[in-house]
């Protein structure tokens, strides 16, 4: 990929360059599947584009392609972690969503117990 395509201040470009370490648990052409460092679930990985994108706010359709195969990715690592039963996918976005790392991501949630209601009001 060309550096065009990455964020120099991004903390998840500078993962899929290799210039931080991650607990991959898939990678392709397209997506890298790693641990989060602030697990907030048995089991909790972060699906992420290779190329940088800010948040799901600047899709478009020629995104298209690389939307559908990190939701792959993601689904091939929750599996591969053994998350047979289900798992939850999360996406925040900007503020109001409490998106922290402005580089589009998707949460994967999953455990032997039954994750808790998603949003109380």
């Amino acid at each position: 990929m060309s550096d065009t395509q990455f964020d120099a201040n991004c903390i998840f470009c500078k993962i899929v360059k290799g210039e931080i370490p991650a607990k991959k648990v898939y990678e392709d052409d397209y997506a890298v599947v790693f641990h989060d460092i602030n697990p907030q679930a048995e089991v909790h990985l972060l699906a992420i584009p290779k190329r940088h994108i800010v948040s799901t706010k600047e899709l478009t359709d020629a995104e298209t392609e690389t939307i559908g195969r990190v939701m792959v990715a993601a689904t091939k690592a929750a599996l591969a972690l053994g998350l047979d039963d289900g798992w939850r996918t999360i996406i925040n976005t900007g503020r109001i969503g409490r998106q922290e790392v402005m580089h589009l991501h998707v949460h994967i949630l999953g455990g032997s117990k039954v994750l808790p209601a998603m949003v109380k009001w």
